[in-house]
């Protein structure tokens, strides 16, 4: 792919228009595989759905789409894996909230799960979202029994003890410590970019793909992930708390490192524009034309400005 193709990608996608197809699909398929209540769990699967409905972009089902649309996936196979990363990263908003973790009473403007229940409802509907996403993987029948069993694979490695939940450990015993840029970035990759990484990954397992795109992709969701992590440590500095959907600030009262603090917002952008350019250097390795997922990445560094 050359340097003008590349250019070609990224100004002719509707990113816009594209994302608002995406979180319908992604909505729909979210309210299609949600556990069916029982008389005496109706508070539980309340408080699930109100986790799942609380707004944002569905960036994370969306680079499923745009990844499986740009490899040729079939539309039905990507629902499953769009809906499934969604429930975990649900899950991990609700109990990152807690008071035991970042203590916060606002997500998307809205109460948190536990503020809008009680502590122990929340617990429960973040272990029941995690629990029902691999159900939802592993009964989907859109997809080969290899595939299915890949991205359980996948979504299990990255949102565990490798993934997710390891970076949310490292983020809490960083509170009031110096983290270096390396260390930050080790945190960063696995908190929020493990998901953006699972979330192409599905994707691209939908479509069947192989192990050299893979890779590209990989290498991708990773720059992806860490462009949208500094945009959030800087938006947390520069934007308020009704622009933000929660408390403005929230990382520096709780005294956590972040790209801000340690290199200052210019410093934090220039590490941006560096993952971004790790992002196009990786997609322009693709056989294919891929201009969604150019949309996203620039989407990703723009937040930063």
């Amino acid at each position: 792919m050359t340097e003008n193709h590349t250019a070609t990608d990224t100004v002719e996608f509707d990113l816009e228009t594209a994302l608002m197809s995406w979180r319908s699909r992604a909505d729909n398929a979210i309210a299609a595989r949600m556990a069916t209540p029982l008389k005496a769990t109706n508070q539980l699967c309340e408080a699930m759905q109100y986790a799942v409905s609380a707004g944002g972009k569905r960036m994370r089902p969306a680079l499923v789409y745009a990844t499986g649309d740009t490899l040729g996936a079939l539309e039905a196979a990507l629902d499953a894996p769009a809906a499934a990363i969604e429930m975990i990263h649900a899950y991990s908003l609700v109990h990152d909230d807690l008071p035991a973790m970042d203590d916060d009473d606002l997500r998307r403007g809205q109460p948190t799960v536990h503020i809008r229940y009680d502590e122990a409802t929340a617990i429960l509907a973040g272990d029941a979202l995690q629990a029902n996403a691999f159900s939802v993987l592993s009964g989907d029948v859109h997809n080969t029994e290899r595939a299915r069993l890949d991205m359980i694979s996948c979504l299990a490695e990255h949102s565990g003890a490798a993934g997710m939940v390891g970076g949310q450990a490292i983020d809490l015993a960083a509170v009031d410590q110096t983290l270096d840029l390396a260390e930050l970035q080790l945190m960063h990759r696995l908190k929020t970019g493990a998901l953006i990484n699972a979330s192409v990954t599905l994707g691209a397992l939908a479509a069947g793909t192989n192990p050299t795109t893979l890779a590209a992709l990989r290498r991708y969701s990773d720059a992806l992930g860490l462009a949208f992590q500094i945009a959030d440590d800087i938006l947390d500095v520069t934007a308020d708390t009704a622009t933000l959907g929660k408390r403005q600030g929230a990382d520096a009262a709780h005294g956590k490192p972040t790209y801000c603090s340690l290199l200052g917002v210019d410093g934090a952008r220039a590490e941006a524009r560096k993952a971004q350019q790790d992002g196009r250097a990786a997609l322009g390795t693709l056989d294919c034309p891929s201009p969604a997922l150019h949309a996203l990445l620039e989407y990703a560094v723009a937040r930063a400005y």
